[in-house]
């Protein structure tokens, strides 16, 4: 099993999280978020803002659908703008075990 973190904008969330209930993967948390990457934040005249608000979406899947994620992933939150900052981020990342609580059962 894998967990897949996804640092998004806000505006691309609703599309991307339609797009990957289509495609069987509904289980996703969501967490509203702030920060900034490379670029260290954007400057309007005097002032930066370095505190970005972004979503973070976190999937657990099956290591066999890891590229089909990251695909819709990266099809869905992409700004399309050339050399556009901002876009995201998408972190992948080994998990153990995974139980329901509710059951005790393992596994997704």
């Amino acid at each position: 099993m894998l967990m897949i973190k996804a640092i998004v904008r806000p505006e691309k969330v609703n599309h991307l999280l339609a797009e990957l209930n289509d495609a069987g993967f509904p289980a996703v948390t969501k967490v509203d978020v702030v920060g900034r990457g490379k670029q260290r934040g954007v400057m309007v005249g005097d002032v930066v803002y370095d505190e970005i608000p972004k979503e973070l979406l976190i999937l657990v899947v099956r290591d066999e659908d890891k590229e089909d994620v990251i695909s819709i992933i990266l099809r869905n939150a992409k700004t399309g703008e050339k050399g556009a900052f901002g876009d995201g981020k998408i972190f992948v990342l080994p998990v153990d075990a995974a139980y329901t609580i509710s059951s005790g059962t393992a596994g997704l």
